[in-house]
């Protein structure tokens, strides 16, 4: 049989990729021995190449110099398939999904990661299905996804919209700002409607981030001291504040001082909630108005792992100009933010 589709399968490593060996250990397979780890791909209408980067890791240790492995080897296929998947491990696939995002403009293809919490040794495995499925939307036979996705227990997920919810359950993640993107059922059923417009512009791949930002989660009793070492971080560049709510955070003098000291050594500060669900709305409450006065940016209903993995994308694509990274953090790049895309922005 003819197989006229193509789509590249990337190891990176985590869970999925462990089966047994003779004595019954696990241990990681080799991925041009796709086929004979899982059968029935033989009987798929599309054909499947197989790499994995040159260290394969426990996605604990993911860092942006993988990301940038990655999106290189999509960049020197992309003209020869039609579709990618990555597999990856669970703990830090929304962060690599969001970095993705961000990295490829202009994508027309589909890149959906997938993983899972039982190894593909193990007979229960999730991981067999969600290859599969993953296989077959990368495909584009049924349906075109041009973004970058999570397939993962029968839901297709926007990437940047995704975060991992349990470790223990099948399925591990979930998109509270927005709906899933497809079901796999007894067939897998697309929505269309939700996906981002097939853009028309050329590919472009940017990979470079910058590692200097941090993440300051408030809580309740919060000192100075705590807040004061954040901001103090030498050269940092971005804080991401998690606050409470609809953003809001202390009101007291010395908390809005602290921030307005970061932000005139140039530090970018973003608001981003710590509910999963729901969006930061500067000034809807008296606890978020200084900060808004300070020039704190909202980040509206941003995931924290879309939140990092933008920033970092933004200060290291635009050194320099602050102000291109403050303007372009607020806007809706990628479909991470619930606001009409501007197609006009040079990003």
């Amino acid at each position: 049989m003819m197989k006229n589709n193509k789509v590249l399968l990337i190891y990176t490593g985590g869970t999925i990729g462990m089966v047994k060996d003779e004595s019954g250990a696990l241990q990681p397979f080799a991925m041009e021995r796709i086929y004979d780890a899982l059968p029935l791909l033989h009987r798929t209408e599309y054909q499947i190449d197989s790499c994995q980067l040159d260290k394969i890791i426990d996605s604990s240790n993911m860092t942006p110099e993988f990301w940038e492995d990655i999106a290189e080897i999509i960049e020197r296929n992309y003209e020869a398939y039609d579709g990618f998947v990555v597999l990856h491990g669970t703990d830090t696939m929304a962060y690599t999904a969001s970095a993705l995002s961000f990295m490829f403009k202009n994508l027309t293809k589909p890149i959906v990661l997938t993983g899972s919490q039982l190894p593909l040794g193990m007979l229960r495995s999730d991981g067999r299905e969600n290859i599969i499925c993953a296989l077959e939307i990368a495909s584009g036979r049924q349906f075109l996804v041009p973004e970058v996705t999570i397939f993962f227990e029968s839901h297709l997920y926007r990437g940047n919209r995704s975060t991992k919810v349990s470790a223990e359950n099948f399925d591990a993640f979930s998109s509270f700002n927005y709906p899933s993107l497809a079901k796999a059922g007894i067939k897998i059923t697309s929505k269309p409607h939700l996906f981002m417009p097939m853009p028309t512009g050329e590919l472009k791949v940017r990979k470079k981030f910058d590692r200097r930002v941090a993440i300051l989660k408030l809580f309740p009793g919060i000192t100075p001291g705590v807040v004061e070492s954040m901001v103090s971080i030498p050269d940092l560049q971005g804080l991401i504040i998690e606050t409470f709510g609809s953003g809001n955070a202390p009101t007291e003098a010395w908390f809005i001082e602290a921030l307005g000291r970061a932000m005139e050594r140039g530090v970018i500060v973003l608001n981003v909630t710590q509910c999963k669900a729901g969006a930061v709305q500067m000034r809807q409450y008296q606890a978020s108005c200084d900060m808004d006065r300070i020039g704190v940016i909202g980040g509206h209903d941003i995931t924290i792992e879309a939140a990092v993995t933008k920033m970092m994308y933004l200060l290291g694509n635009f050194p320099g100009d602050k102000e291109k990274v403050r303007d372009r953090l607020a806007r809706n790049l990628r479909g991470e933010l619930s606001m009409e895309m501007n197609k006009n922005n040079d990003e």
